[in-house]
């Protein structure tokens, strides 16, 4: 069995994107109270986010850009940039930290502390671009976390999946012209932010498979095993990290997929096989997505089950 993290505070609830917005702290409290109401969570190993530089946040976002996300939250505005990405007075302290966590996950799983590792963190950050907030994203978490393992750690080659049902545009537009990150993407097509066809291939190192409204476990799971293992075993990350979003599943109220939990823990199966195949087990996953508060719930139990076996 693999020793899991899982990382958490509770100043990640405090990240305030409005009234009634789908993106609420309750997402984690959800999850965190099934995780202990099952005895999984005490199964795993804590982690709390340690403070890293916020330089490394200037990886992939210009400094314009922070500083206009911090004085916009100091300022109390109610969303940065577009409407669906609400803000409060602390959301960017909490973006910092939700990177801060992430960072220290890679940390942790490169130097052994624990062999794979979940982060329970909020807000999510695959849709953010380099200076513009989308699709209730800030900051990209799993973006800003392989450069780090790349830069910090001199790691040469890492992979990121996004299961997520939402295409990861930021993360597309990040890395495709690089050829030593690979970015893996399921997603449902055309659902927001109507990114990612199938032509788009960056260097050879994007693979976009857009979904039919519809597609459940079946057609998810043979695409992982057709398609993203192929292609992960010929690109032989020596990290993988997963943009783990849930709202792929069929209960979820932003989409029209009807993934399952089954269908969850199969694609972290085949993902963790790979990585032990390549990356000596070595993955971290990060929440992104998930509206179906109950079924998120259940999903992390099946991704985290899937990552311990």
């Amino acid at each position: 069995m693999s020793s899991v993290g899982i990382l958490y505070s509770p100043r990640y609830l405090e990240h305030d994107a409005g009234p009634g917005h789908q993106e609420s702290p309750q997402r984690l409290v959800a999850v965190w109270d099934h995780l202990q109401e099952t005895g999984l969570l005490a199964q795993l190993k804590r982690l709390n986010p340690v403070s890293h530089k916020e330089a490394w946040i200037e990886t992939l976002y210009n400094r314009q850009y922070i500083q206009r996300v911090q004085a916009a939250c100091e300022r109390g505005e109610r969303f940065m940039d577009t409407p669906d990405t609400g803000i409060g007075p602390k959301s960017f302290e909490v973006a910092c930290l939700a990177v801060d966590g992430v960072l220290t996950l890679v940390d942790a799983v490169i130097e052994g502390k624990v062999g794979c590792g979940f982060g329970l963190l909020r807000p999510p950050g695959h849709h953010a671009e380099r200076g513009l907030a989308l699709g209730f994203c800030l900051f990209n978490n799993v973006g800003i976390a392989a450069r780090y393992a790349q830069q910090h750690h001199g790691l040469k080659r890492v992979a990121i999946v996004d299961w997520d049902v939402h295409h990861g545009n930021g993360t597309q537009h990040a890395f495709e012209e690089d050829p030593t990150v690979f970015y893996a993407s399921t997603h449902q097509w055309l659902l927001y932010p109507g990114t990612g066809p199938r032509e788009e291939q960056g260097k050879g190192n994007v693979l976009n498979i857009p979904l039919a409204p519809g597609s459940g476990d079946e057609e998810i799971v043979r695409v992982f095993q057709d398609e993203i293992i192929p292609a992960l075993d010929q690109f032989q990350p020596e990290m993988v990290l997963i943009s783990a979003g849930f709202d792929a599943h069929r209960n979820d109220p932003l989409a029209y997929l009807q993934v399952t939990e089954e269908g969850f823990r199969r694609m972290t199966e085949l993902v963790v096989a790979a990585a032990r195949r390549h990356a000596s087990g070595r993955i971290v996953s990060v929440l992104e997505g998930g509206y179906h508060r109950p079924s998120l719930a259940r999903s992390v139990e099946a991704h985290l089950a899937a990552l311990m076996a």
